[in-house]
């Protein structure tokens, strides 16, 4: 594996490879509404499918220019085949049977488990856009959700930096457990970034070179 190289800045530079549209804006948008310690810059990579996922992992990692490489998906639904090969593939690159769990952000069965949060208590329980649009459209308004460019767009103008103090506590109800439907670990990973003390990064390196 590549040494990280030397930081030049104050900031420290932190990637996440983003399964597609969704997470992509998602994550934009709180990036836009800074509620993350300004001492971390995020850039994001949409890696336009979960199958192109462990390649622009290890193209990002190997080009050692980020202190840090973290990857944002979904588990679809249960056997969880593509999720999983995801994470064998992290795993396989690093060498190690946990590498996986140190680098991978997820929501079951999808991201929209972690969005609406922002907005309600109830969880996602598929992964199928038709089956969420109603609710969807409940708490933003837009009509017919299917995830289209003008839709997220939308649904992210719904995205607020007061309604993230409710997601952070509604996220931290939910189970880590990702073969458990109705579960993230982004809380997890809200905590290291609104973190002043940064000594979670080089616990992430030491975890991944044991």
């Amino acid at each position: 594996m590549p040494n990280r190289l030397p930081r030049i800045s104050d900031h420290h530079k932190i990637c996440i490879i983003c399964e597609g549209n969704e997470e992509y804006e998602y994550l934009k948008r709180l990036i836009q509404l800074k509620v993350w310690n300004d001492q971390y810059e995020i850039s994001l990579v949409n890696a336009c499918g979960n199958g192109n996922i462990p390649a622009r992992y290890q193209d990002r990692y190997q080009n050692g220019a980020d202190e840090l490489v973290l990857v944002f998906c979904d588990t679809e639904k249960k056997p969880y085949e593509q999720y999983e090969d995801i994470k064998h593939k992290i795993n396989e690159f690093h060498g190690m049977d946990h590498a996986a769990d140190e680098v991978v952000i997820f929501g079951n069965p999808c991201t929209m488990q972690i969005i609406s949060k922002h907005w309600t208590d109830e969880n996602v329980k598929s992964s199928t856009k038709q089956i969420n649009a109603p609710m969807i459209r409940k708490y933003t308004g837009i009509e017919n959700y299917k995830a289209r460019a003008d839709q997220i767009a939308a649904v992210m103008e719904h995205i607020t930096a007061e309604n993230y103090e409710d997601m952070k506590r509604r996220i931290n109800h939910l189970t880590a457990d990702d073969s458990a439907a109705g579960s993230s670990n982004f809380g997890k990973f809200i905590k290291m970034f609104e973190s002043g003390d940064t000594a979670w990064i080089g616990g992430i390196h030491k975890r991944l070179e044991e």
